[in-house]
């Protein structure tokens, strides 16, 4: 565990040992967690958009009781913990609007960010209700922003967070992959689509992970959690289309959340 706050307890080697062998040792890791001030930034998958419970107070950044950064806080009780992750937000709205809570006494940052830029949501709009060429079309010029643009923003964001927050230990966690190829779906997109889909959130995790290490900060890759769990799997942790609640579509439902995106956190940590 990298976490300054939480790295050195005052125990011997001895206790160490018994404490691993009992199982003792996770209780243990847990009530260190108490001493850190924990900050959850960025966009939707972050706030919980797709797992209902919803804080009220949180109007349209739709924060979800059932999010991971809630989940994490409820079991590790850190002395602080501000979330203020917000559904579709970009880039610009983490420097903007989200990091007022951080600081120098800030240990521990995690962070979903750059779908929004790279224009995911018009991505999911265009393969839904266009033909296959225009949604590989979109998917290829997602993919071009990424390589060319992202990058860039993505730099401005974790600059902004490490001038703000010059010791926290910082989590950018990525994407899953949407769709199983192959899997249970008999209609709606074909094959070639969910392919391109699937690679589109490849390239963007790819070009984040890239941008984090160079920033110094741990990457949570929440793909394998996925594998098994993906949109036509029979077992899915994210919705589909939903048109009575279009907003929710292609987001974790709340077993995605506690299932997929807490234990990549937990396992950076």
């Amino acid at each position: 565990m990298k976490l300054s706050r939480a790295a050195a307890l005052p125990t011997s080697l001895l206790l160490g040992a018994v404490l691993t062998l009992t199982g003792a040792g996770a209780a243990q890791a847990d009530s260190s967690a108490a001493a850190l001030d924990y900050v959850a930034l960025g966009d939707s998958y972050s706030s919980g958009v797709g797992a209902g419970s919803y804080d009220g107070a949180s109007g349209d950044c739709k924060r979800s009781t059932k999010a991971f950064p809630r989940l994490w806080a409820a079991a590790n009780s850190p002395s602080s913990f501000a979330f203020t992750a917000c559904s579709g937000a970009r880039t610009n709205d983490v420097t903007a609007g989200q990091l007022g809570p951080l600081s120098s006494a800030t240990d521990l940052v995690s962070v979903t960010i750059g779908g929004n830029d790279a224009g995911f949501a018009d991505v999911m709009t265009t393969c839904v209700l266009q033909s296959e060429a225009t949604c590989i079309a979109r998917v290829n010029e997602a993919k071009r922003y990424v390589d060319t643009t992202l990058p860039g923003r993505l730099d401005s964001v974790y600059s902004a967070i490490r001038s703000k927050a010059p010791s926290a230990e910082v989590v950018v966690l990525g994407y899953p992959r949407f769709y199983k190829i192959g899997g249970s779906c008999l209609a709606g997109l074909s094959e070639n689509e969910r392919r391109a889909i699937n690679s589109g959130a490849d390239h963007l995790n790819a070009a984040t992970a890239k941008r984090a290490a160079d920033h110094g900060y741990t990457w949570a890759d929440v793909v394998p959690a996925f594998t098994g769990h993906e949109i036509c799997s029979g077992a899915s942790w994210l919705h589909s289309v939903n048109w009575l609640n279009i907003g929710e579509s292609y987001h974790p439902t709340a077993a995605g959340q506690s299932g997929g995106y807490l234990p990549a956190f937990r396992a950076a940590l």
